[in-house]
């Protein structure tokens, strides 16, 4: 499992983000407080508090493609 901090800044980042986690086989959810959606879903992720950083988890270990690709939205530590 992956996990990293991520952040949007505008609205067309969220579709952005989407296009690009639904063109991969992995499953992917997204977590802030106590929710957690399927960063698959748009409208999952706009039910988010999206003014602070998101966790981003990807169930699988070798998935470094999706993460190269996800690397605009992350959030460095």
């Amino acid at each position: 499992m992956v996990r990293f901090p991520i952040r949007f800044k505008s609205i067309s980042d969220v579709k952005e983000f989407v296009q690009i986690v639904n063109s991969y086989p992995y499953d992917v959810d997204l977590s802030s407080g106590r929710y957690v959606v399927d960063a698959k879903s748009i409208m999952g992720i706009f039910s988010l508090e999206l003014q602070s950083a998101i966790n981003l988890e990807i169930h699988s270990n070798s998935c470094d493609d999706l993460v190269e690709a996800l690397a605009p939205f992350k959030v460095e530590e």
